[in-house]
């Protein structure tokens, strides 16, 4: 008998986490009508950041087109501390109809530029900034931090789990497979894969797709 009953109360209360975690997903997510989509450089019509988040600062500084929905867990930052004055405006620019995967980091200290369309899977991480290491003698987090600008092209797809690294260009719908880095430029109409990313097949007009010895 008791057993039963610890049942039922288990049930009833996993059905109230679910229904309670469902309301906080609903009015938790960020919209361009409430006060914290507000704080963005832009926040287009019909996007949303979904909750929870993990690290959003410097909104300012942060464009996001329309239609566009950014997962759960995501970081978003411009800059290397909040209220920082930045240079460049935007730092981050999201185009529209973008879907970024659960738990990605778009982290911008002078350009990332992702046009409009782009999907990523989950857990994909794009940044503009890397560590130097000239000097051996110093720890690296005193060291220059060289900053590269970032561009993904209209229509692309960026696989689960992939780095995008500064100075990275990645044209027209574009495929990165999952857990690639990529490092400098992949062409327009090409899919890509590995560490570093290289091409493995593009599509030639007049010939179709060709695989890349």
């Amino acid at each position: 008998m008791r057993a039963r009953v610890r049942a039922a109360w288990s049930r009833a209360a996993g059905t109230l986490v679910r229904r309670a975690w469902t309301w906080a997903g609903m009015v938790g997510s960020i919209g361009p009508h409430d006060r914290a989509g507000r704080k963005f450089g832009t926040f287009g019509e019909g996007s949303i950041i979904c909750f929870p988040t993990n690290t959003v600062f410097n909104e300012r500084y942060i464009h996001i087109g329309s239609g566009t929905m950014i997962g759960p867990q995501a970081t978003l930052s411009a800059g290397m501390v909040p209220g920082q004055e930045c240079l460049s405006d935007p730092v981050v620019r999201i185009g529209d109809r973008c879907l970024i995967g659960k738990g990605s980091g778009i982290v911008g200290h002078f350009s990332i530029e992702i046009g409009n369309d782009v999907w990523t899977g989950h857990h994909v991480y794009i940044t503009d900034q890397n560590h130097g290491y000239d000097d051996i003698s110093r720890p690296i987090s005193q060291q220059s931090q060289p900053e590269r600008p970032v561009f993904i092209g209209d229509g692309s797809w960026i696989g689960h789990g992939t780095v995008v690294l500064p100075g990275a260009r990645i044209g027209r719908h574009v495929t990165i497979g999952a857990n690639s880095v990529v490092t400098g430029d992949i062409p327009d109409f090409s899919v890509a894969a590995g560490t570093p990313a290289k091409v493995i097949r593009r599509h030639v007009e007049g010939t179709g797709w060709v695989r890349e010895r």
